[in-house]
């Protein structure tokens, strides 16, 4: 084989392994305070600032950590009345992950009574389409500002990067018959 043809198939299978990447990000709610009762009224809106000032895409997941707390996925009505008569997800094991799997609003509140008339509620918008992830997070001068223990962290816990290899596998040998390297 000449080198012009190896080096053209190189070339293929790195580009198509690149493309066969998924990154994903697990974002910690509330970031160090994690998911938690508003501690004032000027910060009853706090999730929800939160959730803002980050940019979320499918495949994403949320992490909520809390203690003798719960936290459910509930449809816009049940969002705005505090109360859910059937929840799409509830969880109260102190540490909830919860995967965003399409592009929409999801609506999460505290189970406990009175936690979300207290502000422990957040609506967290999925983008349609992957943002870049040098562009700035919007701008929100309105909004009161975060107590300074949730800017300790960075409010994304992890990212990650999985590749699959099956699609991978598949299109290196369609392109090793191609060239006749078999």
């Amino acid at each position: 084989m000449s080198s012009s043809k190896k080096i053209t198939l190189v070339v293929i299978l790195v580009s198509i392994y690149m493309f066969s990447c998924v990154s994903s990000t697990e974002f910690e709610v509330g970031g160090e305070d994690g998911w938690m009762v508003p501690q004032s009224k000027t910060h009853g809106d706090m999730f929800n600032h939160w959730a803002s000032h980050n940019r979320f895409k499918v495949g994403d997941t949320v992490r909520f950590n809390y203690t003798k707390d719960s936290v459910l996925v509930v449809s816009e009505e049940e969002y705005k009345k505090c109360k859910a008569t059937k929840p799409q997800l509830y969880s109260n094991n102190e540490d909830t992950v919860f995967k965003l799997d399409r592009p929409g609003l999801f609506y999460f509140i505290s189970g406990i009574s009175g936690h979300c008339e207290k502000g422990q509620k957040m609506i967290i918008k999925v983008m349609e389409i992957e943002s870049s992830p040098d562009s700035p997070p919007p701008s929100s001068s309105s909004s009161p500002s975060l107590p300074t223990s949730t800017h300790k962290k960075s409010s994304a816990f992890k990212t990650s990067v999985q590749c699959s290899s099956s699609g991978f596998l598949a299109i290196a040998v369609l392109v090793v018959s191609i060239f006749g390297l078999a």
